[in-house]
């Protein structure tokens, strides 16, 4: 017999202080979504390209890794003196 862990119901993403929790169905689209809000944000060279690399074209695969693993991926990142929290999880 094999166990297989059961589909997600559901990608929930935040970025603190700047957008509300969202679900979306599919891990594309949860992706996106944080992809679109990080990218105008102003992060600077570094901070852009590390999440770019996260959250931008081919996340998909190094992202369901962490999800296996932790069931979540939290990142944080600074800006205006402050660290922000990126959340997603299943």
């Amino acid at each position: 017999m094999n166990a297989t862990a059961p589909a997600p119901k559901g990608y929930t993403v935040s970025i603190e202080d700047i957008t509300e929790p969202a679900t979306f169905t599919r891990l594309p689209d949860a992706l996106d979504a944080l992809w679109q809000s990080l990218r105008v944000l102003p992060l600077g060279w570094t901070q852009y390209e590390a999440y770019r690399y996260f959250f931008g074209p081919g996340a998909v695969e190094r992202v369901e890794t962490f999800l296996a693993r932790d069931g979540r991926l939290t990142l944080s990142f600074h800006m205006a003196g402050r660290a922000h929290a990126i959340r997603l999880d299943t």
